[in-house]
């Protein structure tokens, strides 16, 4: 039994004010659509579209860039959900059992989708279509059912009437079909309704054979159509996320301002400051402390890491790491075990060995740096020149001065030294003193002196 699913995502979302599709407005800072795909991908599809439409380059662009194998329809013309599944009439035919998503709904869940196929398959469904109950319904498909509480039909809310209106369970916009079932019914699928759209919802009458299985998570339904819609999603989706995490062991002083996203994963005993920001694929180990004030994005921390006021983006750091305040690590920085930065340090693209402290006031660029090492104030490694950039090699147990420039590439040995206010631009050997300095040159009486002096 082969699986497809069909994710449209060609609307405009015009009352976005936005000139991007909707399905890439983000929650969490995650674009909507990709909620749904990583939830078809959890499911297990053996094959996953996604029909574009409005701005498609960019939703394709977004695709291309962070997806494998997904194939990709186009609607040239938004005439309803009927028209746009009909353009993945390829990837229907190639599988036995067809799920369409809508792209901007973004709290569905592979378990929902699981059930739903389960009673697919059980009644033998043409159709089954995937609902749940709202207190305030208006503005949802609503399900319609007969005498004996069996589904028969689902009525768009600007086609009910007066007591179909009333009904709260509603249609979610995600179905199952019999991939032969929906070939049949889209072509006899008309436009004679209030919107003048071909409303895939009226294949559930044609197929016949219908079921509608009722979810038990209501939020599957939430979609966006405004800015304040997304703003609840938003909502909706940071506290999920923070009391998922607190059934977990993490800890929160005070939630305000703390923002974390669905994929984050962090260990128990840690505990969020306010005002700090985690995104991306970012794993966090226990006993740690995160914030006040940090944006965190793509990274892989450690245990008993303390982070205060840090920026790190695809970064990691090992355990026992104490940085900040006022720090960035940028992409490409490895921070091993029981290191110390403090603060207005800068590290890109550098591994820090154990047990090396650097201490303020520091940028350290294209760096190899060893073990123990010991780096004074105001330290910079120049590694580029205006057209190529460099690497410095640091060696274990070396002691950095103040205010050294290490002209990249350079290498200083294991425990070396460098004099204070040195701009190094040969190698340093091992076990040496490097000093390079102009010779000082002293002027007396110099005329800015003594005119402030008279002053």
């Amino acid at each position: 039994m082969t699986t497809g699913c069909i994710i449209l995502a060609g609307g405009a979302g015009k009352r976005m004010k936005t000139e991007k599709p909707k399905v890439l407005c983000e929650v969490l800072k995650k674009p909507m659509l990709a909620w749904v795909l990583d939830c078809a991908r959890e499911f297990g599809f053996d094959k996953i579209g996604v029909v574009s439409g409005y701005r498609r380059e960019m939703t394709e662009g977004f695709l291309n860039a962070n997806y494998e194998d997904i194939s990709v329809f186009y609607q040239d013309e938004q005439k309803g959900t009927g028209d746009a599944v009909s353009r993945a009439e390829e990837l229907i035919r190639s599988v036995d059992r067809v799920c369409v998503l809508c792209g901007d709904a973004p709290f569905m869940d592979a378990r929902t989708l699981k059930s739903a196929f389960e009673l697919h398959e059980k009644t033998n469904a043409g159709v089954t279509v995937i609902s749940a109950e709202l207190y305030e319904p208006f503005g949802y498909g609503r399900i319609i059912r007969d005498s004996s509480d069996r589904f028969s039909a689902i009525r768009e809310q600007k086609d009910c009437s007066p007591e179909e209106a009333k009904i709260c369970e509603i249609n979610s916009g995600a179905y199952w079909f019999d991939s032969e079932a929906l070939l049949s019914a889209l072509p006899k699928i008309t436009n004679k309704n209030a919107s003048g759209e071909y409303y895939l919802t009226d294949c559930v009458e044609i197929i016949g054979n219908a079921q509608a299985y009722k979810s038990e998570n209501p939020a599957i339904t939430f979609g966006a159509n405004t800015r304040a819609d997304l703003y609840r999603l938003n909502e909706k989706a940071r506290t999920s996320v923070i009391e998922r995490l607190m059934d977990e062991g993490v800890s929160f002083i005070s939630t305000d301002g703390i923002i974390i996203g669905n994929d984050v994963k962090i260990g128990a005993d840690t505990l969020i400051l306010p005002n700090t920001i985690i995104l991306g694929k970012t794993v966090i180990g226990k006993n740690c402390e995160i914030g006040a004030n940090s944006r965190i994005e793509d990274c892989v921390i450690g245990d008993n890491v303390f982070l205060d006021n840090v920026k790190a983006v695809s970064a990691t750091v090992e355990d026992n790491v104490k940085i900040g305040p006022f720090a960035q690590l940028r992409p490409g920085t490895v921070i091993r075990r029981g290191v110390k930065i403090g603060d207005f340090v800068e590290i890109k693209n550098s591994e820090i060995g154990e047990n090396t402290s650097v201490a303020h006031l520091t940028y350290l660029g294209d760096s190899d740096v060893g073990r123990g090492v010991n780096f004074g104030c105001g330290c910079v490694t120049a590694n580029y020149d205006g057209i190529n950039k460099y690497r410095t090699v640091i060696g274990d147990d070396a002691f950095i001065g103040c205010n050294t420039n290490l002209i990249a590439p350079v290498k200083v040995g294991n425990n070396a030294t460098t004099a204070a206010g040195s701009t190094i631009t040969k190698d340093v050997p091992e076990n040496s003193l490097a000093v390079e300095r102009g010779q000082m040159r002293v002027i007396e009486n110099w005329d800015k002196n003594f005119k402030r002096k008279k002053k």
